[in-house]
């Protein structure tokens, strides 16, 4: 398959241009709610202000990791091993469930963006396949395997 670096090339950059973004976003959300010293069912501001700024650095940095993880299989050209493949996993579930949640919230722009970048982490998975299992060359097998047991000769038309 041809294509399959260039699109799990494409999926690292477009995850890491989402972390940084992701991370500017709750950034700006965090200083709104701490200066405007409003409590919440009584929260404290501060404490909401950096609640939003630890998830979005974790939020940013999981999907760094996810870029890093594309990056690593798109300059190797093997298939993400298990625990990446999970993490790309987890990283196309939660662009969907954004996704479905941007239409109402913030348009229809913003839905495809999210769409483009679920597209590219699946398209990233699809095209590489599961790893082959260890002690296993030729990788997995399409074919169902022949009943072990004597083999008969097939049987032979009989004339009238």
């Amino acid at each position: 398959m041809a294509h399959r670096r260039p699109v799990a090339l494409a999926a690292a950059v477009v995850l890491a241009a989402e972390a940084v973004g992701a991370g500017w976003l709750h950034w700006v959300l965090g200083l709104a709610v701490d200066r405007q010293d409003m409590s919440l069912a009584g929260l404290d501001p501060r404490a909401m202000a950096v609640s939003t700024w630890i998830g979005g650095a974790l939020f940013g940095a999981y999907l760094l990791l996810c870029a890093v993880l594309s990056l690593r299989t798109a300059l190797a050209d093997r298939p993400p091993a298990r625990l990446a493949r999970a993490l790309l996993t987890g990283a196309a579930v939660v662009h969907g469930v954004l996704g479905a949640l941007t239409v109402g919230l913030v348009g229809w722009a913003a839905f495809a963006a999210l769409m483009a970048a679920l597209g590219l982490v699946v398209l990233t998975l699809v095209a590489y396949g599961p790893r082959p299992r260890t002690g296993d060359p030729a990788g997995p097998r399409d074919t169902v395997a022949a009943p072990a047991g004597p083999s008969e000769p097939p049987l032979r038309p009989t004339a009238p």
